[in-house]
């Protein structure tokens, strides 16, 4: 994923998808991103709601469906409900007939854009996102959803324009979540220079705020300085000691101390924080991952990606973990496949999703025609060595001789790729207590060099940091739709 910090590959795809080296691995830093949250009133820059709005917002939903004749106002509520309920396609039919009868509608608009994301439909998560800005191009929400889906999407300078154009407006020159985003933007297109200036113009106004200190520190991480990035992380810890976030990105900093005990403390303590927290789940399926312990990653992965379907890292591992358990039970690795194939549906053609299908169909009779062609699409990839080719055409012959004859998989090919847990059935997510967690001790704190903090003025009224990238974003309590058409 574009907010993801990665573990040097170090292997071919197809070394990678065989045998779910640790290396290949992906862990997972918390920045400063869009707001996941129910689109509240926006900013100080947004108009107050009437008092229809804020009756719409307060009002009890109801999970019956508006009648045909209902108003925008009912359809609203009743769509709210059905999302709140976990019936997205009702909740999505619900505002697509709030902005036929009501255009004006950028919340019903914008509520589409979430209930695609949650559905994984990027695509159209991002027209619905450019439809509001088309209407108001300082729909805040809007703004920073779209920059996180260009980022999910690598497409970092399409995202670094988006806000630095945002910021050109009358009067948001020093939008705080803007300059944030933006500086996620500039870190993760390696322009580390500009990416520090951001923070540190965000430091200069706010001294106080934990997402520029995050920030910050996940530069000096980008750049191999993980010391300087442990402390400052201790700034953002004493700012917001119940931030996921910041104890999500000081395991990826213990990680690369070589201190994983420590880093998997940190994951278990932001997931205790936040149970929610996407981010800290999948850090903590990797740590299993790379320790074999297939059982405890696909728990937490499963987790992952239930709170971020838009996450094709989850995916991926969620997919190398049942992979994994293929040889005591073939019908993981159709799972496994099917896991592969959603990869697919998020980055088409990625190389280690379309292998990684072949391989895990592979494993049962039922998978063997969609092995064969997915093994196909991988011999064929550029990023496939001959050897590897080699490997793929003898699996393949192999398949198709077995077809002809009616003779199973053997058995003997499978228990080779079959790692057991390092405790047996136990899971290594247990060898770390919460309590020690808990029982960190302090860190050390960074002294903000003289002119860094040249004003000691607060944040905006009505901002909130921007939670980790992979918290997910439900439509809700925005002013409703007008009540007439």
């Amino acid at each position: 994923m574009s907010t993801h910090s990665k573990v040097s590959p170090g292997k071919n795809t197809m070394t990678i998808a065989r045998t779910l080296a640790a290396a290949a691995l992906a862990f997972t830093t918390a920045c400063a991103t869009a707001p996941q949250i129910k689109p509240t009133p926006l900013t100080e820059t947004a108009p107050k709601a009437s008092s229809s709005q804020a009756a719409a917002q307060a009002g009890t939903p109801s999970s019956a469906p508006a009648s045909k004749e209902a108003g925008p106002h009912e359809v609203f509520v009743s769509a709210l409900a059905s999302f709140d309920a976990g019936d997205y396609e009702a909740a999505r039919k619900g505002f697509e007939e709030v902005v036929a009868k009501a255009p004006q509608s950028l919340n019903a608009q914008f509520n589409l854009g979430l209930i695609a994301e949650r559905q994984g439909k990027l695509a159209d998560a991002e027209t619905s996102y450019e439809k509001v800005l088309s209407v108001d191009p300082n729909h805040q929400p809007s703004l920073l959803n779209l920059g996180r889906l260009y980022r999910l999407q690598d497409r970092f300078e399409d995202a670094i324009s988006l806000y630095e154009k945002a910021l050109k407006a009358p009067g948001r020159e020093h939008d705080v979540a803007l300059l944030n985003n933006l500086t996620v933007g500039y870190r993760l297109a390696g322009r580390f220079e500009l990416a520090e200036a951001t923070a540190r113009r965000v430091l200069a106004r706010s001294k106080d705020n934990p997402e520029a200190y995050k920030n910050l520190a996940l530069i000096y991480y980008d750049q191999g300085q993980y010391r300087l990035a442990e402390v400052v992380s201790a700034n953002a810890r004493k700012l917001a000691e119940n931030d996921p976030g910041v104890y999500n990105n000081l395991g990826m900093i213990y990680l690369k101390l070589n201190d994983r005990p420590r880093a998997l403390a940190q994951f278990q303590k932001a997931v205790s924080l936040d149970q929610k927290f996407a981010p800290g789940y999948l850090n903590i399926g990797a740590m299993a991952l790379a320790y074999r312990d297939y059982v405890g990653a696909e728990r937490a992965f499963i987790k992952a990606v239930e709170l971020d379907p838009t996450s094709y890292e989850g995916h991926l591992y969620y997919a190398y973990s049942l992979d994994g358990q293929k040889g005591r039970d073939p019908k993981k690795g159709l799972v496994a496949g099917e896991a592969f194939e959603k990869v697919l549906t998020l980055r088409p053609e990625q190389p280690d999703a379309v292998c990684g299908a072949g391989w895990a169909y592979a494993a049962d009779r039922a998978g063997w025609d969609k092995a064969l062609g997915f093994l196909e699409r991988c011999k064929s990839l550029a990023t496939t060595q001959p050897q590897d080719q080699q490997l793929i055409t003898a699996k393949m012959q192999g398949i198709e001789a077995m077809k002809k004859s009616g003779q199973p998989q053997p058995g003997a090919e499978l228990k080779k790729e079959a790692t057991p847990a390092p405790s047996g059935d136990g899971s290594m997510l247990d060898k770390v207590s919460e309590e020690e967690a808990r029982q960190e001790g302090p860190l050390p704190e960074e002294t903000v060099p003289a002119g860094d903090a040249a004003s000691s003025e607060p944040s905006p009224s009505g901002e909130a940091p921007a939670p980790a990238p992979s918290s997910e974003a439900a439509p809700g309590s925005s002013p409703a739709p007008s009540s007439s058409p």
